[in-house]
């Protein structure tokens, strides 16, 4: 009898495994990997202005007419606390096991139990997709800035063909289209920051300071509901709720990436360490700034449309400064761009990832010869033709739907990501595995991740909570505001009870702390080429 070539009796290498989580097989690896192609300055710029989007942009004015100056800082400051928290928490295991295909969903499961794994998979799969429709539709909107013929079916073909496009090619292509992405990102808000700085001082055609007379006038702290304090309180609240959703699932990218990351051990800590600096940079003084140089009661915030409804543009406009809102509302659409193009390759290989632990079929782990998930990617993009139900009144209804479903996706993932990162610690201190053991370990840690674990629930409960007030009921309402939880919710229990055997979580002692480490050390101890100054800039 002959021998299956295919079935040799050669040796098999661990690098040449991959490992399934969910059912502790490991699987031949039958052109299943994908690449490290992502550069150290790829992934920099990703964490410094990866998931930048309309949010930051366009978004915050809504939430800046509602609550205020003083609250919405407020607010970015709380919020920005709890985010630097999750990516400490998550980038001490990513950086430990950044194995290909590795997700919070793929750690869910190795550390917690398959139930949370697969309830995080679908999440992240849907929630990813959904966003990219919703960022292509808001750059064909912002498009309609100037006026123009084309119906805004052309630009959301346009849009997602590129985007599309983008995530079949190499994930090196991937990698530096964000760079540049991201880079027009960080010039227009150190621009905008520094304009501000400008009219803050009476720079302007007018010359008229500015100071913070906004701030007095029409005031720091709107109310919101009621009046008085418990009214400030409300705003601030909406605002801490609302504003998740310029940060949504920026932790998660560099957790995505580090799978086609080179060198995650080396890369992954550096970029972390940028996490702080953008926080503050981007966001913080951010948002200081629109309350410097726009007032909260601008009617352009409520009443405009697409990018005109931005306190930059506003800003700008009340300034006299002739042209440049063109050149900030050129800058928003490649924003969202970007967002969107961050999106797919976050969903795709979230689904990716869910194949290859035996939580997806088996046909997502397929890559071409350059590593990429063809199917994945293909399958994930489906999400984005909900982007043409924008185009008409009717379905533009339907499509705030799909995009409320991923309202309360930040705050459930980040919950999820804490629970997993205590998991990790514990099982950590019952397997003998100390700090010094570790590639990465944040000083802060565990007590900001206990925070974050904590907080994170009592905000995603309170996601609607303006629906429980007295004549403010309505089951829309109700629904906008949980929908995405019920899902989650209910996905996981549907999981347990097929999988009813399982216990609730994987005892701290039978955590896989090991498959996978091999490949990882592998990468790390690698010796490199030597390079001249300007080759190891740009790498």
């Amino acid at each position: 009898m002959t021998k299956n070539p295919d079935t040799t009796d050669k040796p098999v290498d661990v690098l040449d495994c991959t490992p399934s989580y969910a059912e502790g097989q490991i699987l031949p690896n039958d052109a299943i990997h994908t690449q490290r192609g992502i550069k150290s300055r790829h992934a920099q710029m990703m964490a410094i202005g990866g998931t930048i989007g309309t949010g930051l942009f366009v978004g915050v004015g809504e939430v800046l007419a509602l609550a205020g100056p003083a609250n919405i800082l407020l607010a970015y400051i709380a919020i920005c606390i709890i985010v630097y928290a999750i990516i400490t928490a998550t980038n001490e295991i990513n950086t430990y096991l950044p194995f290909s295909g590795c997700s919070m969903a793929a750690y869910g499961t190795r550390f917690v139990s398959p139930s949370l794994g697969f309830a995080m998979g679908l999440l992240y799969w849907y929630s990813f997709g959904i966003l990219v429709a919703y960022e292509v539709t808001a750059a064909a909107l912002v498009i309609d800035y100037w006026p123009n013929s084309v119906p805004i079916a052309v630009w959301i073909t346009i849009m997602l063909i590129v985007v599309v496009g983008l995530n079949i090619f190499p994930v090196k292509v991937y990698g530096e289209t964000e760079f540049w992405f991201a880079s027009l990102k960080v010039f227009l808000i150190i621009g905008l920051l520094i304009l501000s700085f400008v009219l803050f001082w009476g720079g302007g055609p007018d010359h008229a300071r500015l100071g913070f007379h906004y701030w007095k006038h029409p005031g720091a702290f709107n109310t919101y509901l009621v009046s008085g304090n418990t009214g400030r309180f409300c705003a601030f609240l909406y605002t801490l709720c609302y504003s998740v959703f310029s940060f949504n699932f920026a932790p998660e990218l560099l957790v995505l990436a580090a799978g086609e990351m080179r060198n995650p051990r080396k890369n992954l800590p550096r970029a972390a360490k940028q996490y702080f600096y953008r926080l503050i940079i981007f966001y913080i003084l951010g948002v200081l700034a629109i309350g410097v140089i726009c007032p909260s009661n601008a009617s352009g915030l409520t009443t405009g449309s697409g990018v005109a409804a931005s306190p930059w543009v506003i800003a700008i406009k009340r300034a006299g400064i002739h042209g440049l809102d063109s050149v900030v509302n050129a800058v928003i659409i490649t924003s969202a761009w970007s967002s969107a193009n961050s999106y797919l390759y976050m969903s795709c290989r979230t689904l990716y990832s869910l194949a290859k632990a035996g939580s997806a079929p088996a046909i997502f782990t397929r890559c071409n010869r350059h590593g990429v998930p063809y199917y994945a990617v293909l399958v994930s993009s489906l999400f984005a033709l909900l982007a043409y139900m924008d185009c008409s009144a009717g379905a533009s209804t339907a499509f705030n739907w799909f995009v409320n479903v991923t309202n309360t996706a930040g705050f459930t993932s980040w919950t999820c990501c804490g629970i997993i990162f205590l998991r990790f610690r514990a099982a950590c201190k019952a397997q003998g595995l100390e700090g010094k053991d570790l590639p990465y370990r944040s000083s802060l840690q565990p007590w900001m991740g206990i925070i974050a674990t904590a907080v994170c629930p009592i905000l995603l409960l309170c996601n609607g909570f303006e629906v429980f007030f007295h004549g403010e009921w309505s089951i829309s309402g109700f629904l906008t505001s949980y929908v995405g939880l019920f899902v989650f919710v209910a996905v996981y229990s549907a999981h347990r009870i097929v999988r009813w055997r399982d216990g609730w979580t994987i005892p701290s002692e039978q955590v896989d702390l090991v498959s996978g480490l091999d490949e990882v050390e592998a990468l790390s101890e690698e010796t490199t080429e030597k390079k001249g100054f300007w080759r190891r800039v740009w790498d």
